[in-house]
């Protein structure tokens, strides 16, 4: 007999301010128990040194995350120079102090421009990828090293802020899947020093901004109404798409997983909605007909917002 969930349904979008030190799954879970949500997940996970916007998804929502991991995100992060460690940050085991040379603005910026544009990035052992099934950084810890494929990634900018006692303040706008901690590593190979992560907060994934966050002692002070007025609706990381707007017949259709020929001149992946209340995603073929892909649960749903 499968499991029966406790909890309530709620559905939405949290912004959270994860604090230091915690696992992004902690915090998920600790604010899931505010909201007593029987179904929670969070997008693009923070590692416990970083904090900073981390979106968690409430029931129905976790049917978006996926579209959200895509997300380009924006971080400001402090550059130790020379210090190397095994993790490339603070938590790691020290490997190596090297003496940092003499670094004119100019000198720093050149090398920070050698890392802008489309890279190639090699993913680092203490990473959550897979090898034979394996987390990379549990074999990491057991001393043990394998081949990674250097992946494409593409660092829209790095704005140098600050240099202060052999620290590079940063701020990093970069595609899905850059890891930080080996940038900040590559920086300072280049610079000739080495460098390891000393604080890392993310400022923005895709449409959503820190500015807009709460953090976990905010939210503990509000009522569970409260609570829900601070989630935004399920359709809002999907705004890129198309919305379409169906008749009752329609929507009724859409309900039952029918396809059916509708007027319109677009092509591809949309938002469909029957009056304001979102029903899922749909694509439009080249046949001019409208197939249902992702159905919402419509009872509980809030409309957007």
């Amino acid at each position: 007999m499968a499991k029966r969930k406790t909890g309530c349904a709620i559905h939405g979008i949290l912004l959270l301010d994860k604090r230091l030190g915690v696992s992004s799954n902690r915090a998920l879970q600790e604010v899931r128990r505010l909201f007593n949500a029987n179904k929670a997940g969070h997008t693009g996970s923070l590692d416990p040194l970083a904090t900073g916007l981390l979106p968690l998804c409430f029931g129905e929502a976790t049917k978006v995350s996926a579209f959200m991991l895509d997300d380009d995100k924006r971080y400001r992060v402090t550059v130790q120079l020379g210090v190397v460690t095994d993790t490339g940050d603070a938590e790691g085991r020290v490997l190596q102090v090297r003496s940092v040379p003499p670094l004119s603005t100019e000198i720093i910026n050149a090398c920070l421009k050698r890392f802008t544009g489309t890279i190639e990035q090699l993913p680092p052992m203490y990473s959550a990828l897979k090898h034979e099934g394996k987390k990379l950084y549990e074999l990491a810890r057991q001393g043990k090293t394998v081949e990674r494929k250097a992946r494409r990634i593409r660092i829209y900018s790095i704005d140098l802020l600050d240099v202060l006692d052999a620290c590079l303040e940063l701020e990093v706008s970069c595609s899905k899947g850059t890891y930080i901690r080996t940038l900040a590593e590559d920086i300072g190979a280049t610079l000739g020093c080495g460098a390891t992560v000393t604080a890392l907060r993310r400022l923005e994934a895709g449409r959503f901004s820190l500015d807009d966050a709460f953090t976990l002692e905010q939210l503990q002070v509000l009522s569970v109404d409260a609570l829900k007025a601070r989630l935004l609706a399920v359709d809002r990381p999907l705004q890129f798409m198309p919305e379409v707007k169906l008749s009752p017949k329609q929507a009724a259709a859409v309900k039952q997983g029918q396809r059916f020929r509708f007027d319109d001149s677009i092509r591809g992946m949309v938002r469909m909605y029957d009056g304001s209340r979102f029903l899922g995603l749909g694509e439009l073929l080249l046949d001019g007909k409208l197939a249902p892909k992702k159905l919402f649960d419509l009872d509980d749903l809030p409309s957007p917002v």
